[in-house]
């Protein structure tokens, strides 16, 4: 099977567009959100000056500097990543704010009948975990979430999907942690939540194996790319 040739720049602009789409239509579906996303959204909740997309750059922040200690260097090239983060962020709010369906402030999150919602999230949760794979199969950085994934099991040689798995259970447990904290309820956490602890690694490892098969990632900027060399 002769593969498709597709650009990484092409490839990384379509995973922000599917990340971000992804993210605000499970939203709208109150069954619980990405466990990590789900710290942003507690935070915008809590703190109603904050959007949703401006609270991912506090926790994207807080999550880089670990990064940094973990890789025990600093690279300027790193700061790309808050780059894509702030990039995710806005369209994440433009998706919010021109959808009807994933605005909270035309259709209440929950609101929508049960089928379109379980639609919404089974949908969601798929082309979350397209994006991610996506992201991976270019040079530029994603979001530090991935990044930091991408990174870490690059540098300590270890399996990126088990590392994404066990990368997933730790911001579950952050995520309940601060509801419970801050709202003595569980908001942004449910049971969607839990689903795509289970099932994101598996599913970024399928899509994974899939993109590989059927298409050859390349740079159109060579030289450019080599810039972005983590480790």
């Amino acid at each position: 099977m002769k593969k498709i040739k597709i650009s990484a720049e092409l490839t990384y602009v379509l995973a922000i567009l599917i990340l971000s789409f992804s993210v605000a239509m499970i939203s709208c579906t109150d069954f619980g959100l990405s466990m990590i996303v789900s710290p942003a959204y507690i935070l915008s909740q809590k703190l109603g000056f904050l959007t949703f997309g401006q609270s991912e750059y506090v926790i994207q922040g807080i999550l880089f500097v670990l990064f940094c200690i973990l890789m025990k260097k600093i690279k300027a090239v790193y700061f790309s990543a808050f780059i894509t983060g702030l990039i995710y962020g806005a369209v994440l709010d433009l998706w919010r704010l021109v959808i009807p369906h994933f605005n909270p402030a035309v259709t209440a999150p929950g609101a929508l009948p049960m089928g379109l919602k379980i639609l919404y999230f089974v949908l969601g949760m798929t082309l979350t975990s397209l994006s991610i794979a996506m992201f991976y199969r270019t040079y530029f950085y994603p979001q530090v979430y991935d990044f930091f994934v991408k990174g870490v099991s690059e540098k300590y040689q270890l399996d990126r999907n088990k590392f994404k798995i066990g990368f997933d259970a730790v911001f579950l447990m952050i995520s309940v942690g601060m509801t419970l904290f801050l709202f003595r309820k569980f908001v942004g956490v449910g049971i969607g939540t839990v689903i795509m602890t289970c099932l994101n690694g598996l599913l970024i490892g399928f899509f994974g194996k899939q993109l590989d098969r059927c298409f050859e990632f390349f740079p159109r900027l060579p030289k450019f790319a080599k810039q972005f060399d983590i480790t």
